[in-house]
């Protein structure tokens, strides 16, 4: 019998929950076709994702349209292997073993689709990369 190692899983933490870790969070989704287990969470969630941020990726073909702001729990962190913070400072519980990256990005919070373009397409690029890091044998 063939053991296949479980799907990678990402956590993607911003403060509100509303804007970038959910475009990152729906970006993954998206692009990893199933192959990685997404999750993302905020320190201090919203009452509803960035209305600019779901225009932002409709424009691209990527539906965020249901996504829910949720709050962090120390859970959704040590059932991760990747950890990726956007702006929440020491918000994010630390657990061993896990790798941990800090993406320093604009919170599109408050702007116009114009503005939020351009985060969405750096968040972008920033997933290609990880998703090709976590599934180096699935090109």
């Amino acid at each position: 019998m063939i053991h296949t190692p479980a799907k990678p899983s990402v956590l993607f933490v911003c403060v509100h929950n509303a804007g970038r870790s959910q475009m990152a969070a729906a970006f993954l989704d998206h692009l990893a076709r199933g192959r990685i287990e997404v999750r993302s969470a905020g320190s201090a969630p919203a009452d509803s994702i960035n209305p600019a941020a779901v225009a932002a990726m409709s424009e691209v073909g990527v539906d965020m349209s249901t996504a829910t702001p949720k709050v962090l729990t120390p859970e959704a962190v040590q059932e991760s292997d990747v950890v990726i913070t956007m702006g929440c400072g020491d918000a994010c519980p630390i657990f061993p073993g896990k790798r941990y990256e800090d993406w320093q990005l604009d919170d599109p919070a408050g702007r116009g689709i114009e503005a939020v373009r351009p985060i969405r397409d750096e968040i972008r690029a920033r997933i290609e990369t990880l998703i090709a890091e976590l599934l180096p044998n699935e090109r």
